[in-house]
């Protein structure tokens, strides 16, 4: 009796289950991004490429940049050309005459000017982190070289 009730409840069990996974969706079907940056003390240039994932609309992007535990006091408002804190143009979809469509296999990148706190320095661990609406989509680290 005791064995025969035991499997009726594994069965209710299994049931409720069975309908319960059947029916859940996941909430977010998010695309998997990845980047990779690099960081060249010598021209004080931070390259980021968009390596995996879907197109990335650089107008909707902050990027934030730290440089040896502390953030740069003037961070790239992309897309730019020819802002405070910065030398020259930047490249790829970060530059404001690009596409700023930014898709799988491009490099965008930047120099950092002189004037902009902290100095790049070889050594100097560099973490950059992209966020589109209020969503950080890469955290990425990188030893300066």
């Amino acid at each position: 009796m005791g064995t025969i009730l035991l499997l009726a409840i594994a069965v209710c069990v299994a049931g409720v289950l069975l309908v319960g996974v059947s029916t859940w969706v996941p909430a977010s079907s998010a695309t998997t991004m990845a980047f990779e940056l690099s960081a060249d003390s010598d021209r004080s240039t931070i390259a980021i490429e968009h390596r995996v994932g879907g197109t990335v609309d650089v107008r909707e992007l902050s990027i934030t940049v730290i440089v040896d535990g502390a953030e740069l006091s003037e961070q790239p408002p992309v897309p730019f050309v020819g802002a405070t804190g910065y030398d020259g143009a930047p490249t790829g979809p970060f530059n404001a005459k690009a596409d700023p469509q930014w898709s799988a296999g491009e490099r965008a990148s930047f120099t950092v000017a002189a004037t902009n706190d902290p100095p790049l320095e070889m050594g100097d661990p560099v973490r950059v982190r992209l966020v589109i609406g209020g969503r950080v989509i890469a955290d990425l680290e990188a030893i300066a070289r």
